[in-house]
């Protein structure tokens, strides 16, 4: 009889699986073809072979865009690995009330990066709260061109990003945390050791391959960054553009009705290509650590 009836598990998933490969595989494949043509907004789609990608070889606005995108996950990945682990620690004690202070850490997560892009515009504005207060404290001279120079408006992107970011990751750490074994903390305490070492000793190697996932997670987010910057630049990406992300000269390439789909699919399969590296990056790590434990 269950022999009979091996479709039935399949049923179930069926619907799963057809979204899935409508809206993921099928655009991922068509992403793949278009990669190697000629094909525009109106028409176009004649083979070229590697053609786009020579010229993407030789694009500087391409290899500004993946600097930009590269120092996205410097900075960013290792802000989101400690400091929501750090966090999470704080507010993991069974106190009366911590619940709300939870709740205040995660609501910046269930709001629209839209705005959250513009409050902090309004505050790193030129007549902003934190240039007034600034220059109230006599910190600075003149306002800080937080959204009109490059450089800094990259970096407030990215403190927007480790931000909106912090009570997600935080929500994962408390996931971690509430299975390290009491016993452990306890045994650190009768040796001697204080919270710092205690965190050192105990907290981090136990919670180490959620720090990979976290660590993961944030680096394909922060290869994925556009909105923090489309939104707090007003869709310039900063004086000439230098503040663009890989997303964000994909999507001006690829938009209008001169958009070149065919060069954008190269880049978005470019892209493809290096979230991948990290994705496998992070498991091979994981195992790695997983076989260091065992």
């Amino acid at each position: 009889m269950i022999g009979r009836r091996w479709y039935v598990p399949w049923l179930f998933l069926a619907p799963a699986l057809v979204v899935t490969a409508v809206m993921t595989w099928g655009p991922l494949a068509n992403t793949g073809v278009l990669a190697f043509t000629d094909a525009q907004a109106l028409g176009g789609g004649e083979f070229t072979g590697l053609a786009n990608f020579r010229r993407l070889a030789a694009d500087d606005e391409f290899f500004r865009a993946l600097g930009n995108t590269g120092l996205y996950l410097v900075v960013v990945v290792p802000a989101l690995v400690l400091l929501p682990l750090l966090l999470a620690q704080l507010v993991h004690a069974k106190l009366p009330g911590i619940g709300a202070f939870r709740a205040v850490f995660y609501s910046p997560v269930i709001a629209s990066m839209v705005v959250v892009g513009l409050i902090w515009s309004w505050l790193l504005s030129s007549e902003g709260l934190v240039n007034a207060v600034l220059l109230k404290l006599r910190i600075v001279a003149e306002p800080l061109p937080f959204l009109t120079d490059a450089t800094l408006l990259l970096f407030a992107c990215m403190l927007v990003t480790v931000w909106k970011g912090l009570g997600y990751y935080m929500v994962i750490y408390l996931a971690a945390l509430s299975n390290v074994p009491s016993e452990l903390y306890e045994a650190a305490k009768v040796d001697g050791a204080g919270a710092i070492r205690r965190f050192r000793s105990v907290t981090v190697p136990t919670v180490r391959p959620t720090m990979l996932l976290v660590g993961a997670l944030s680096a394909i987010s922060a290869t994925k960054v556009f909105a923090e910057i489309y939104v707090m630049s007003s869709g310039t990406a900063g004086p000439g553009g230098q503040a663009k992300s890989i997303v964000y000269y994909i999507r001006e390439v690829g938009l209008g009705v001169d958009g070149e789909i065919g060069y954008a699919s190269a880049m978005s399969l470019v892209l493809f290509v290096g979230t991948l590296g990290l994705s496998v990056l992070a498991l091979v790590l994981r195992r790695r650590n997983e076989g260091s434990e065992a």
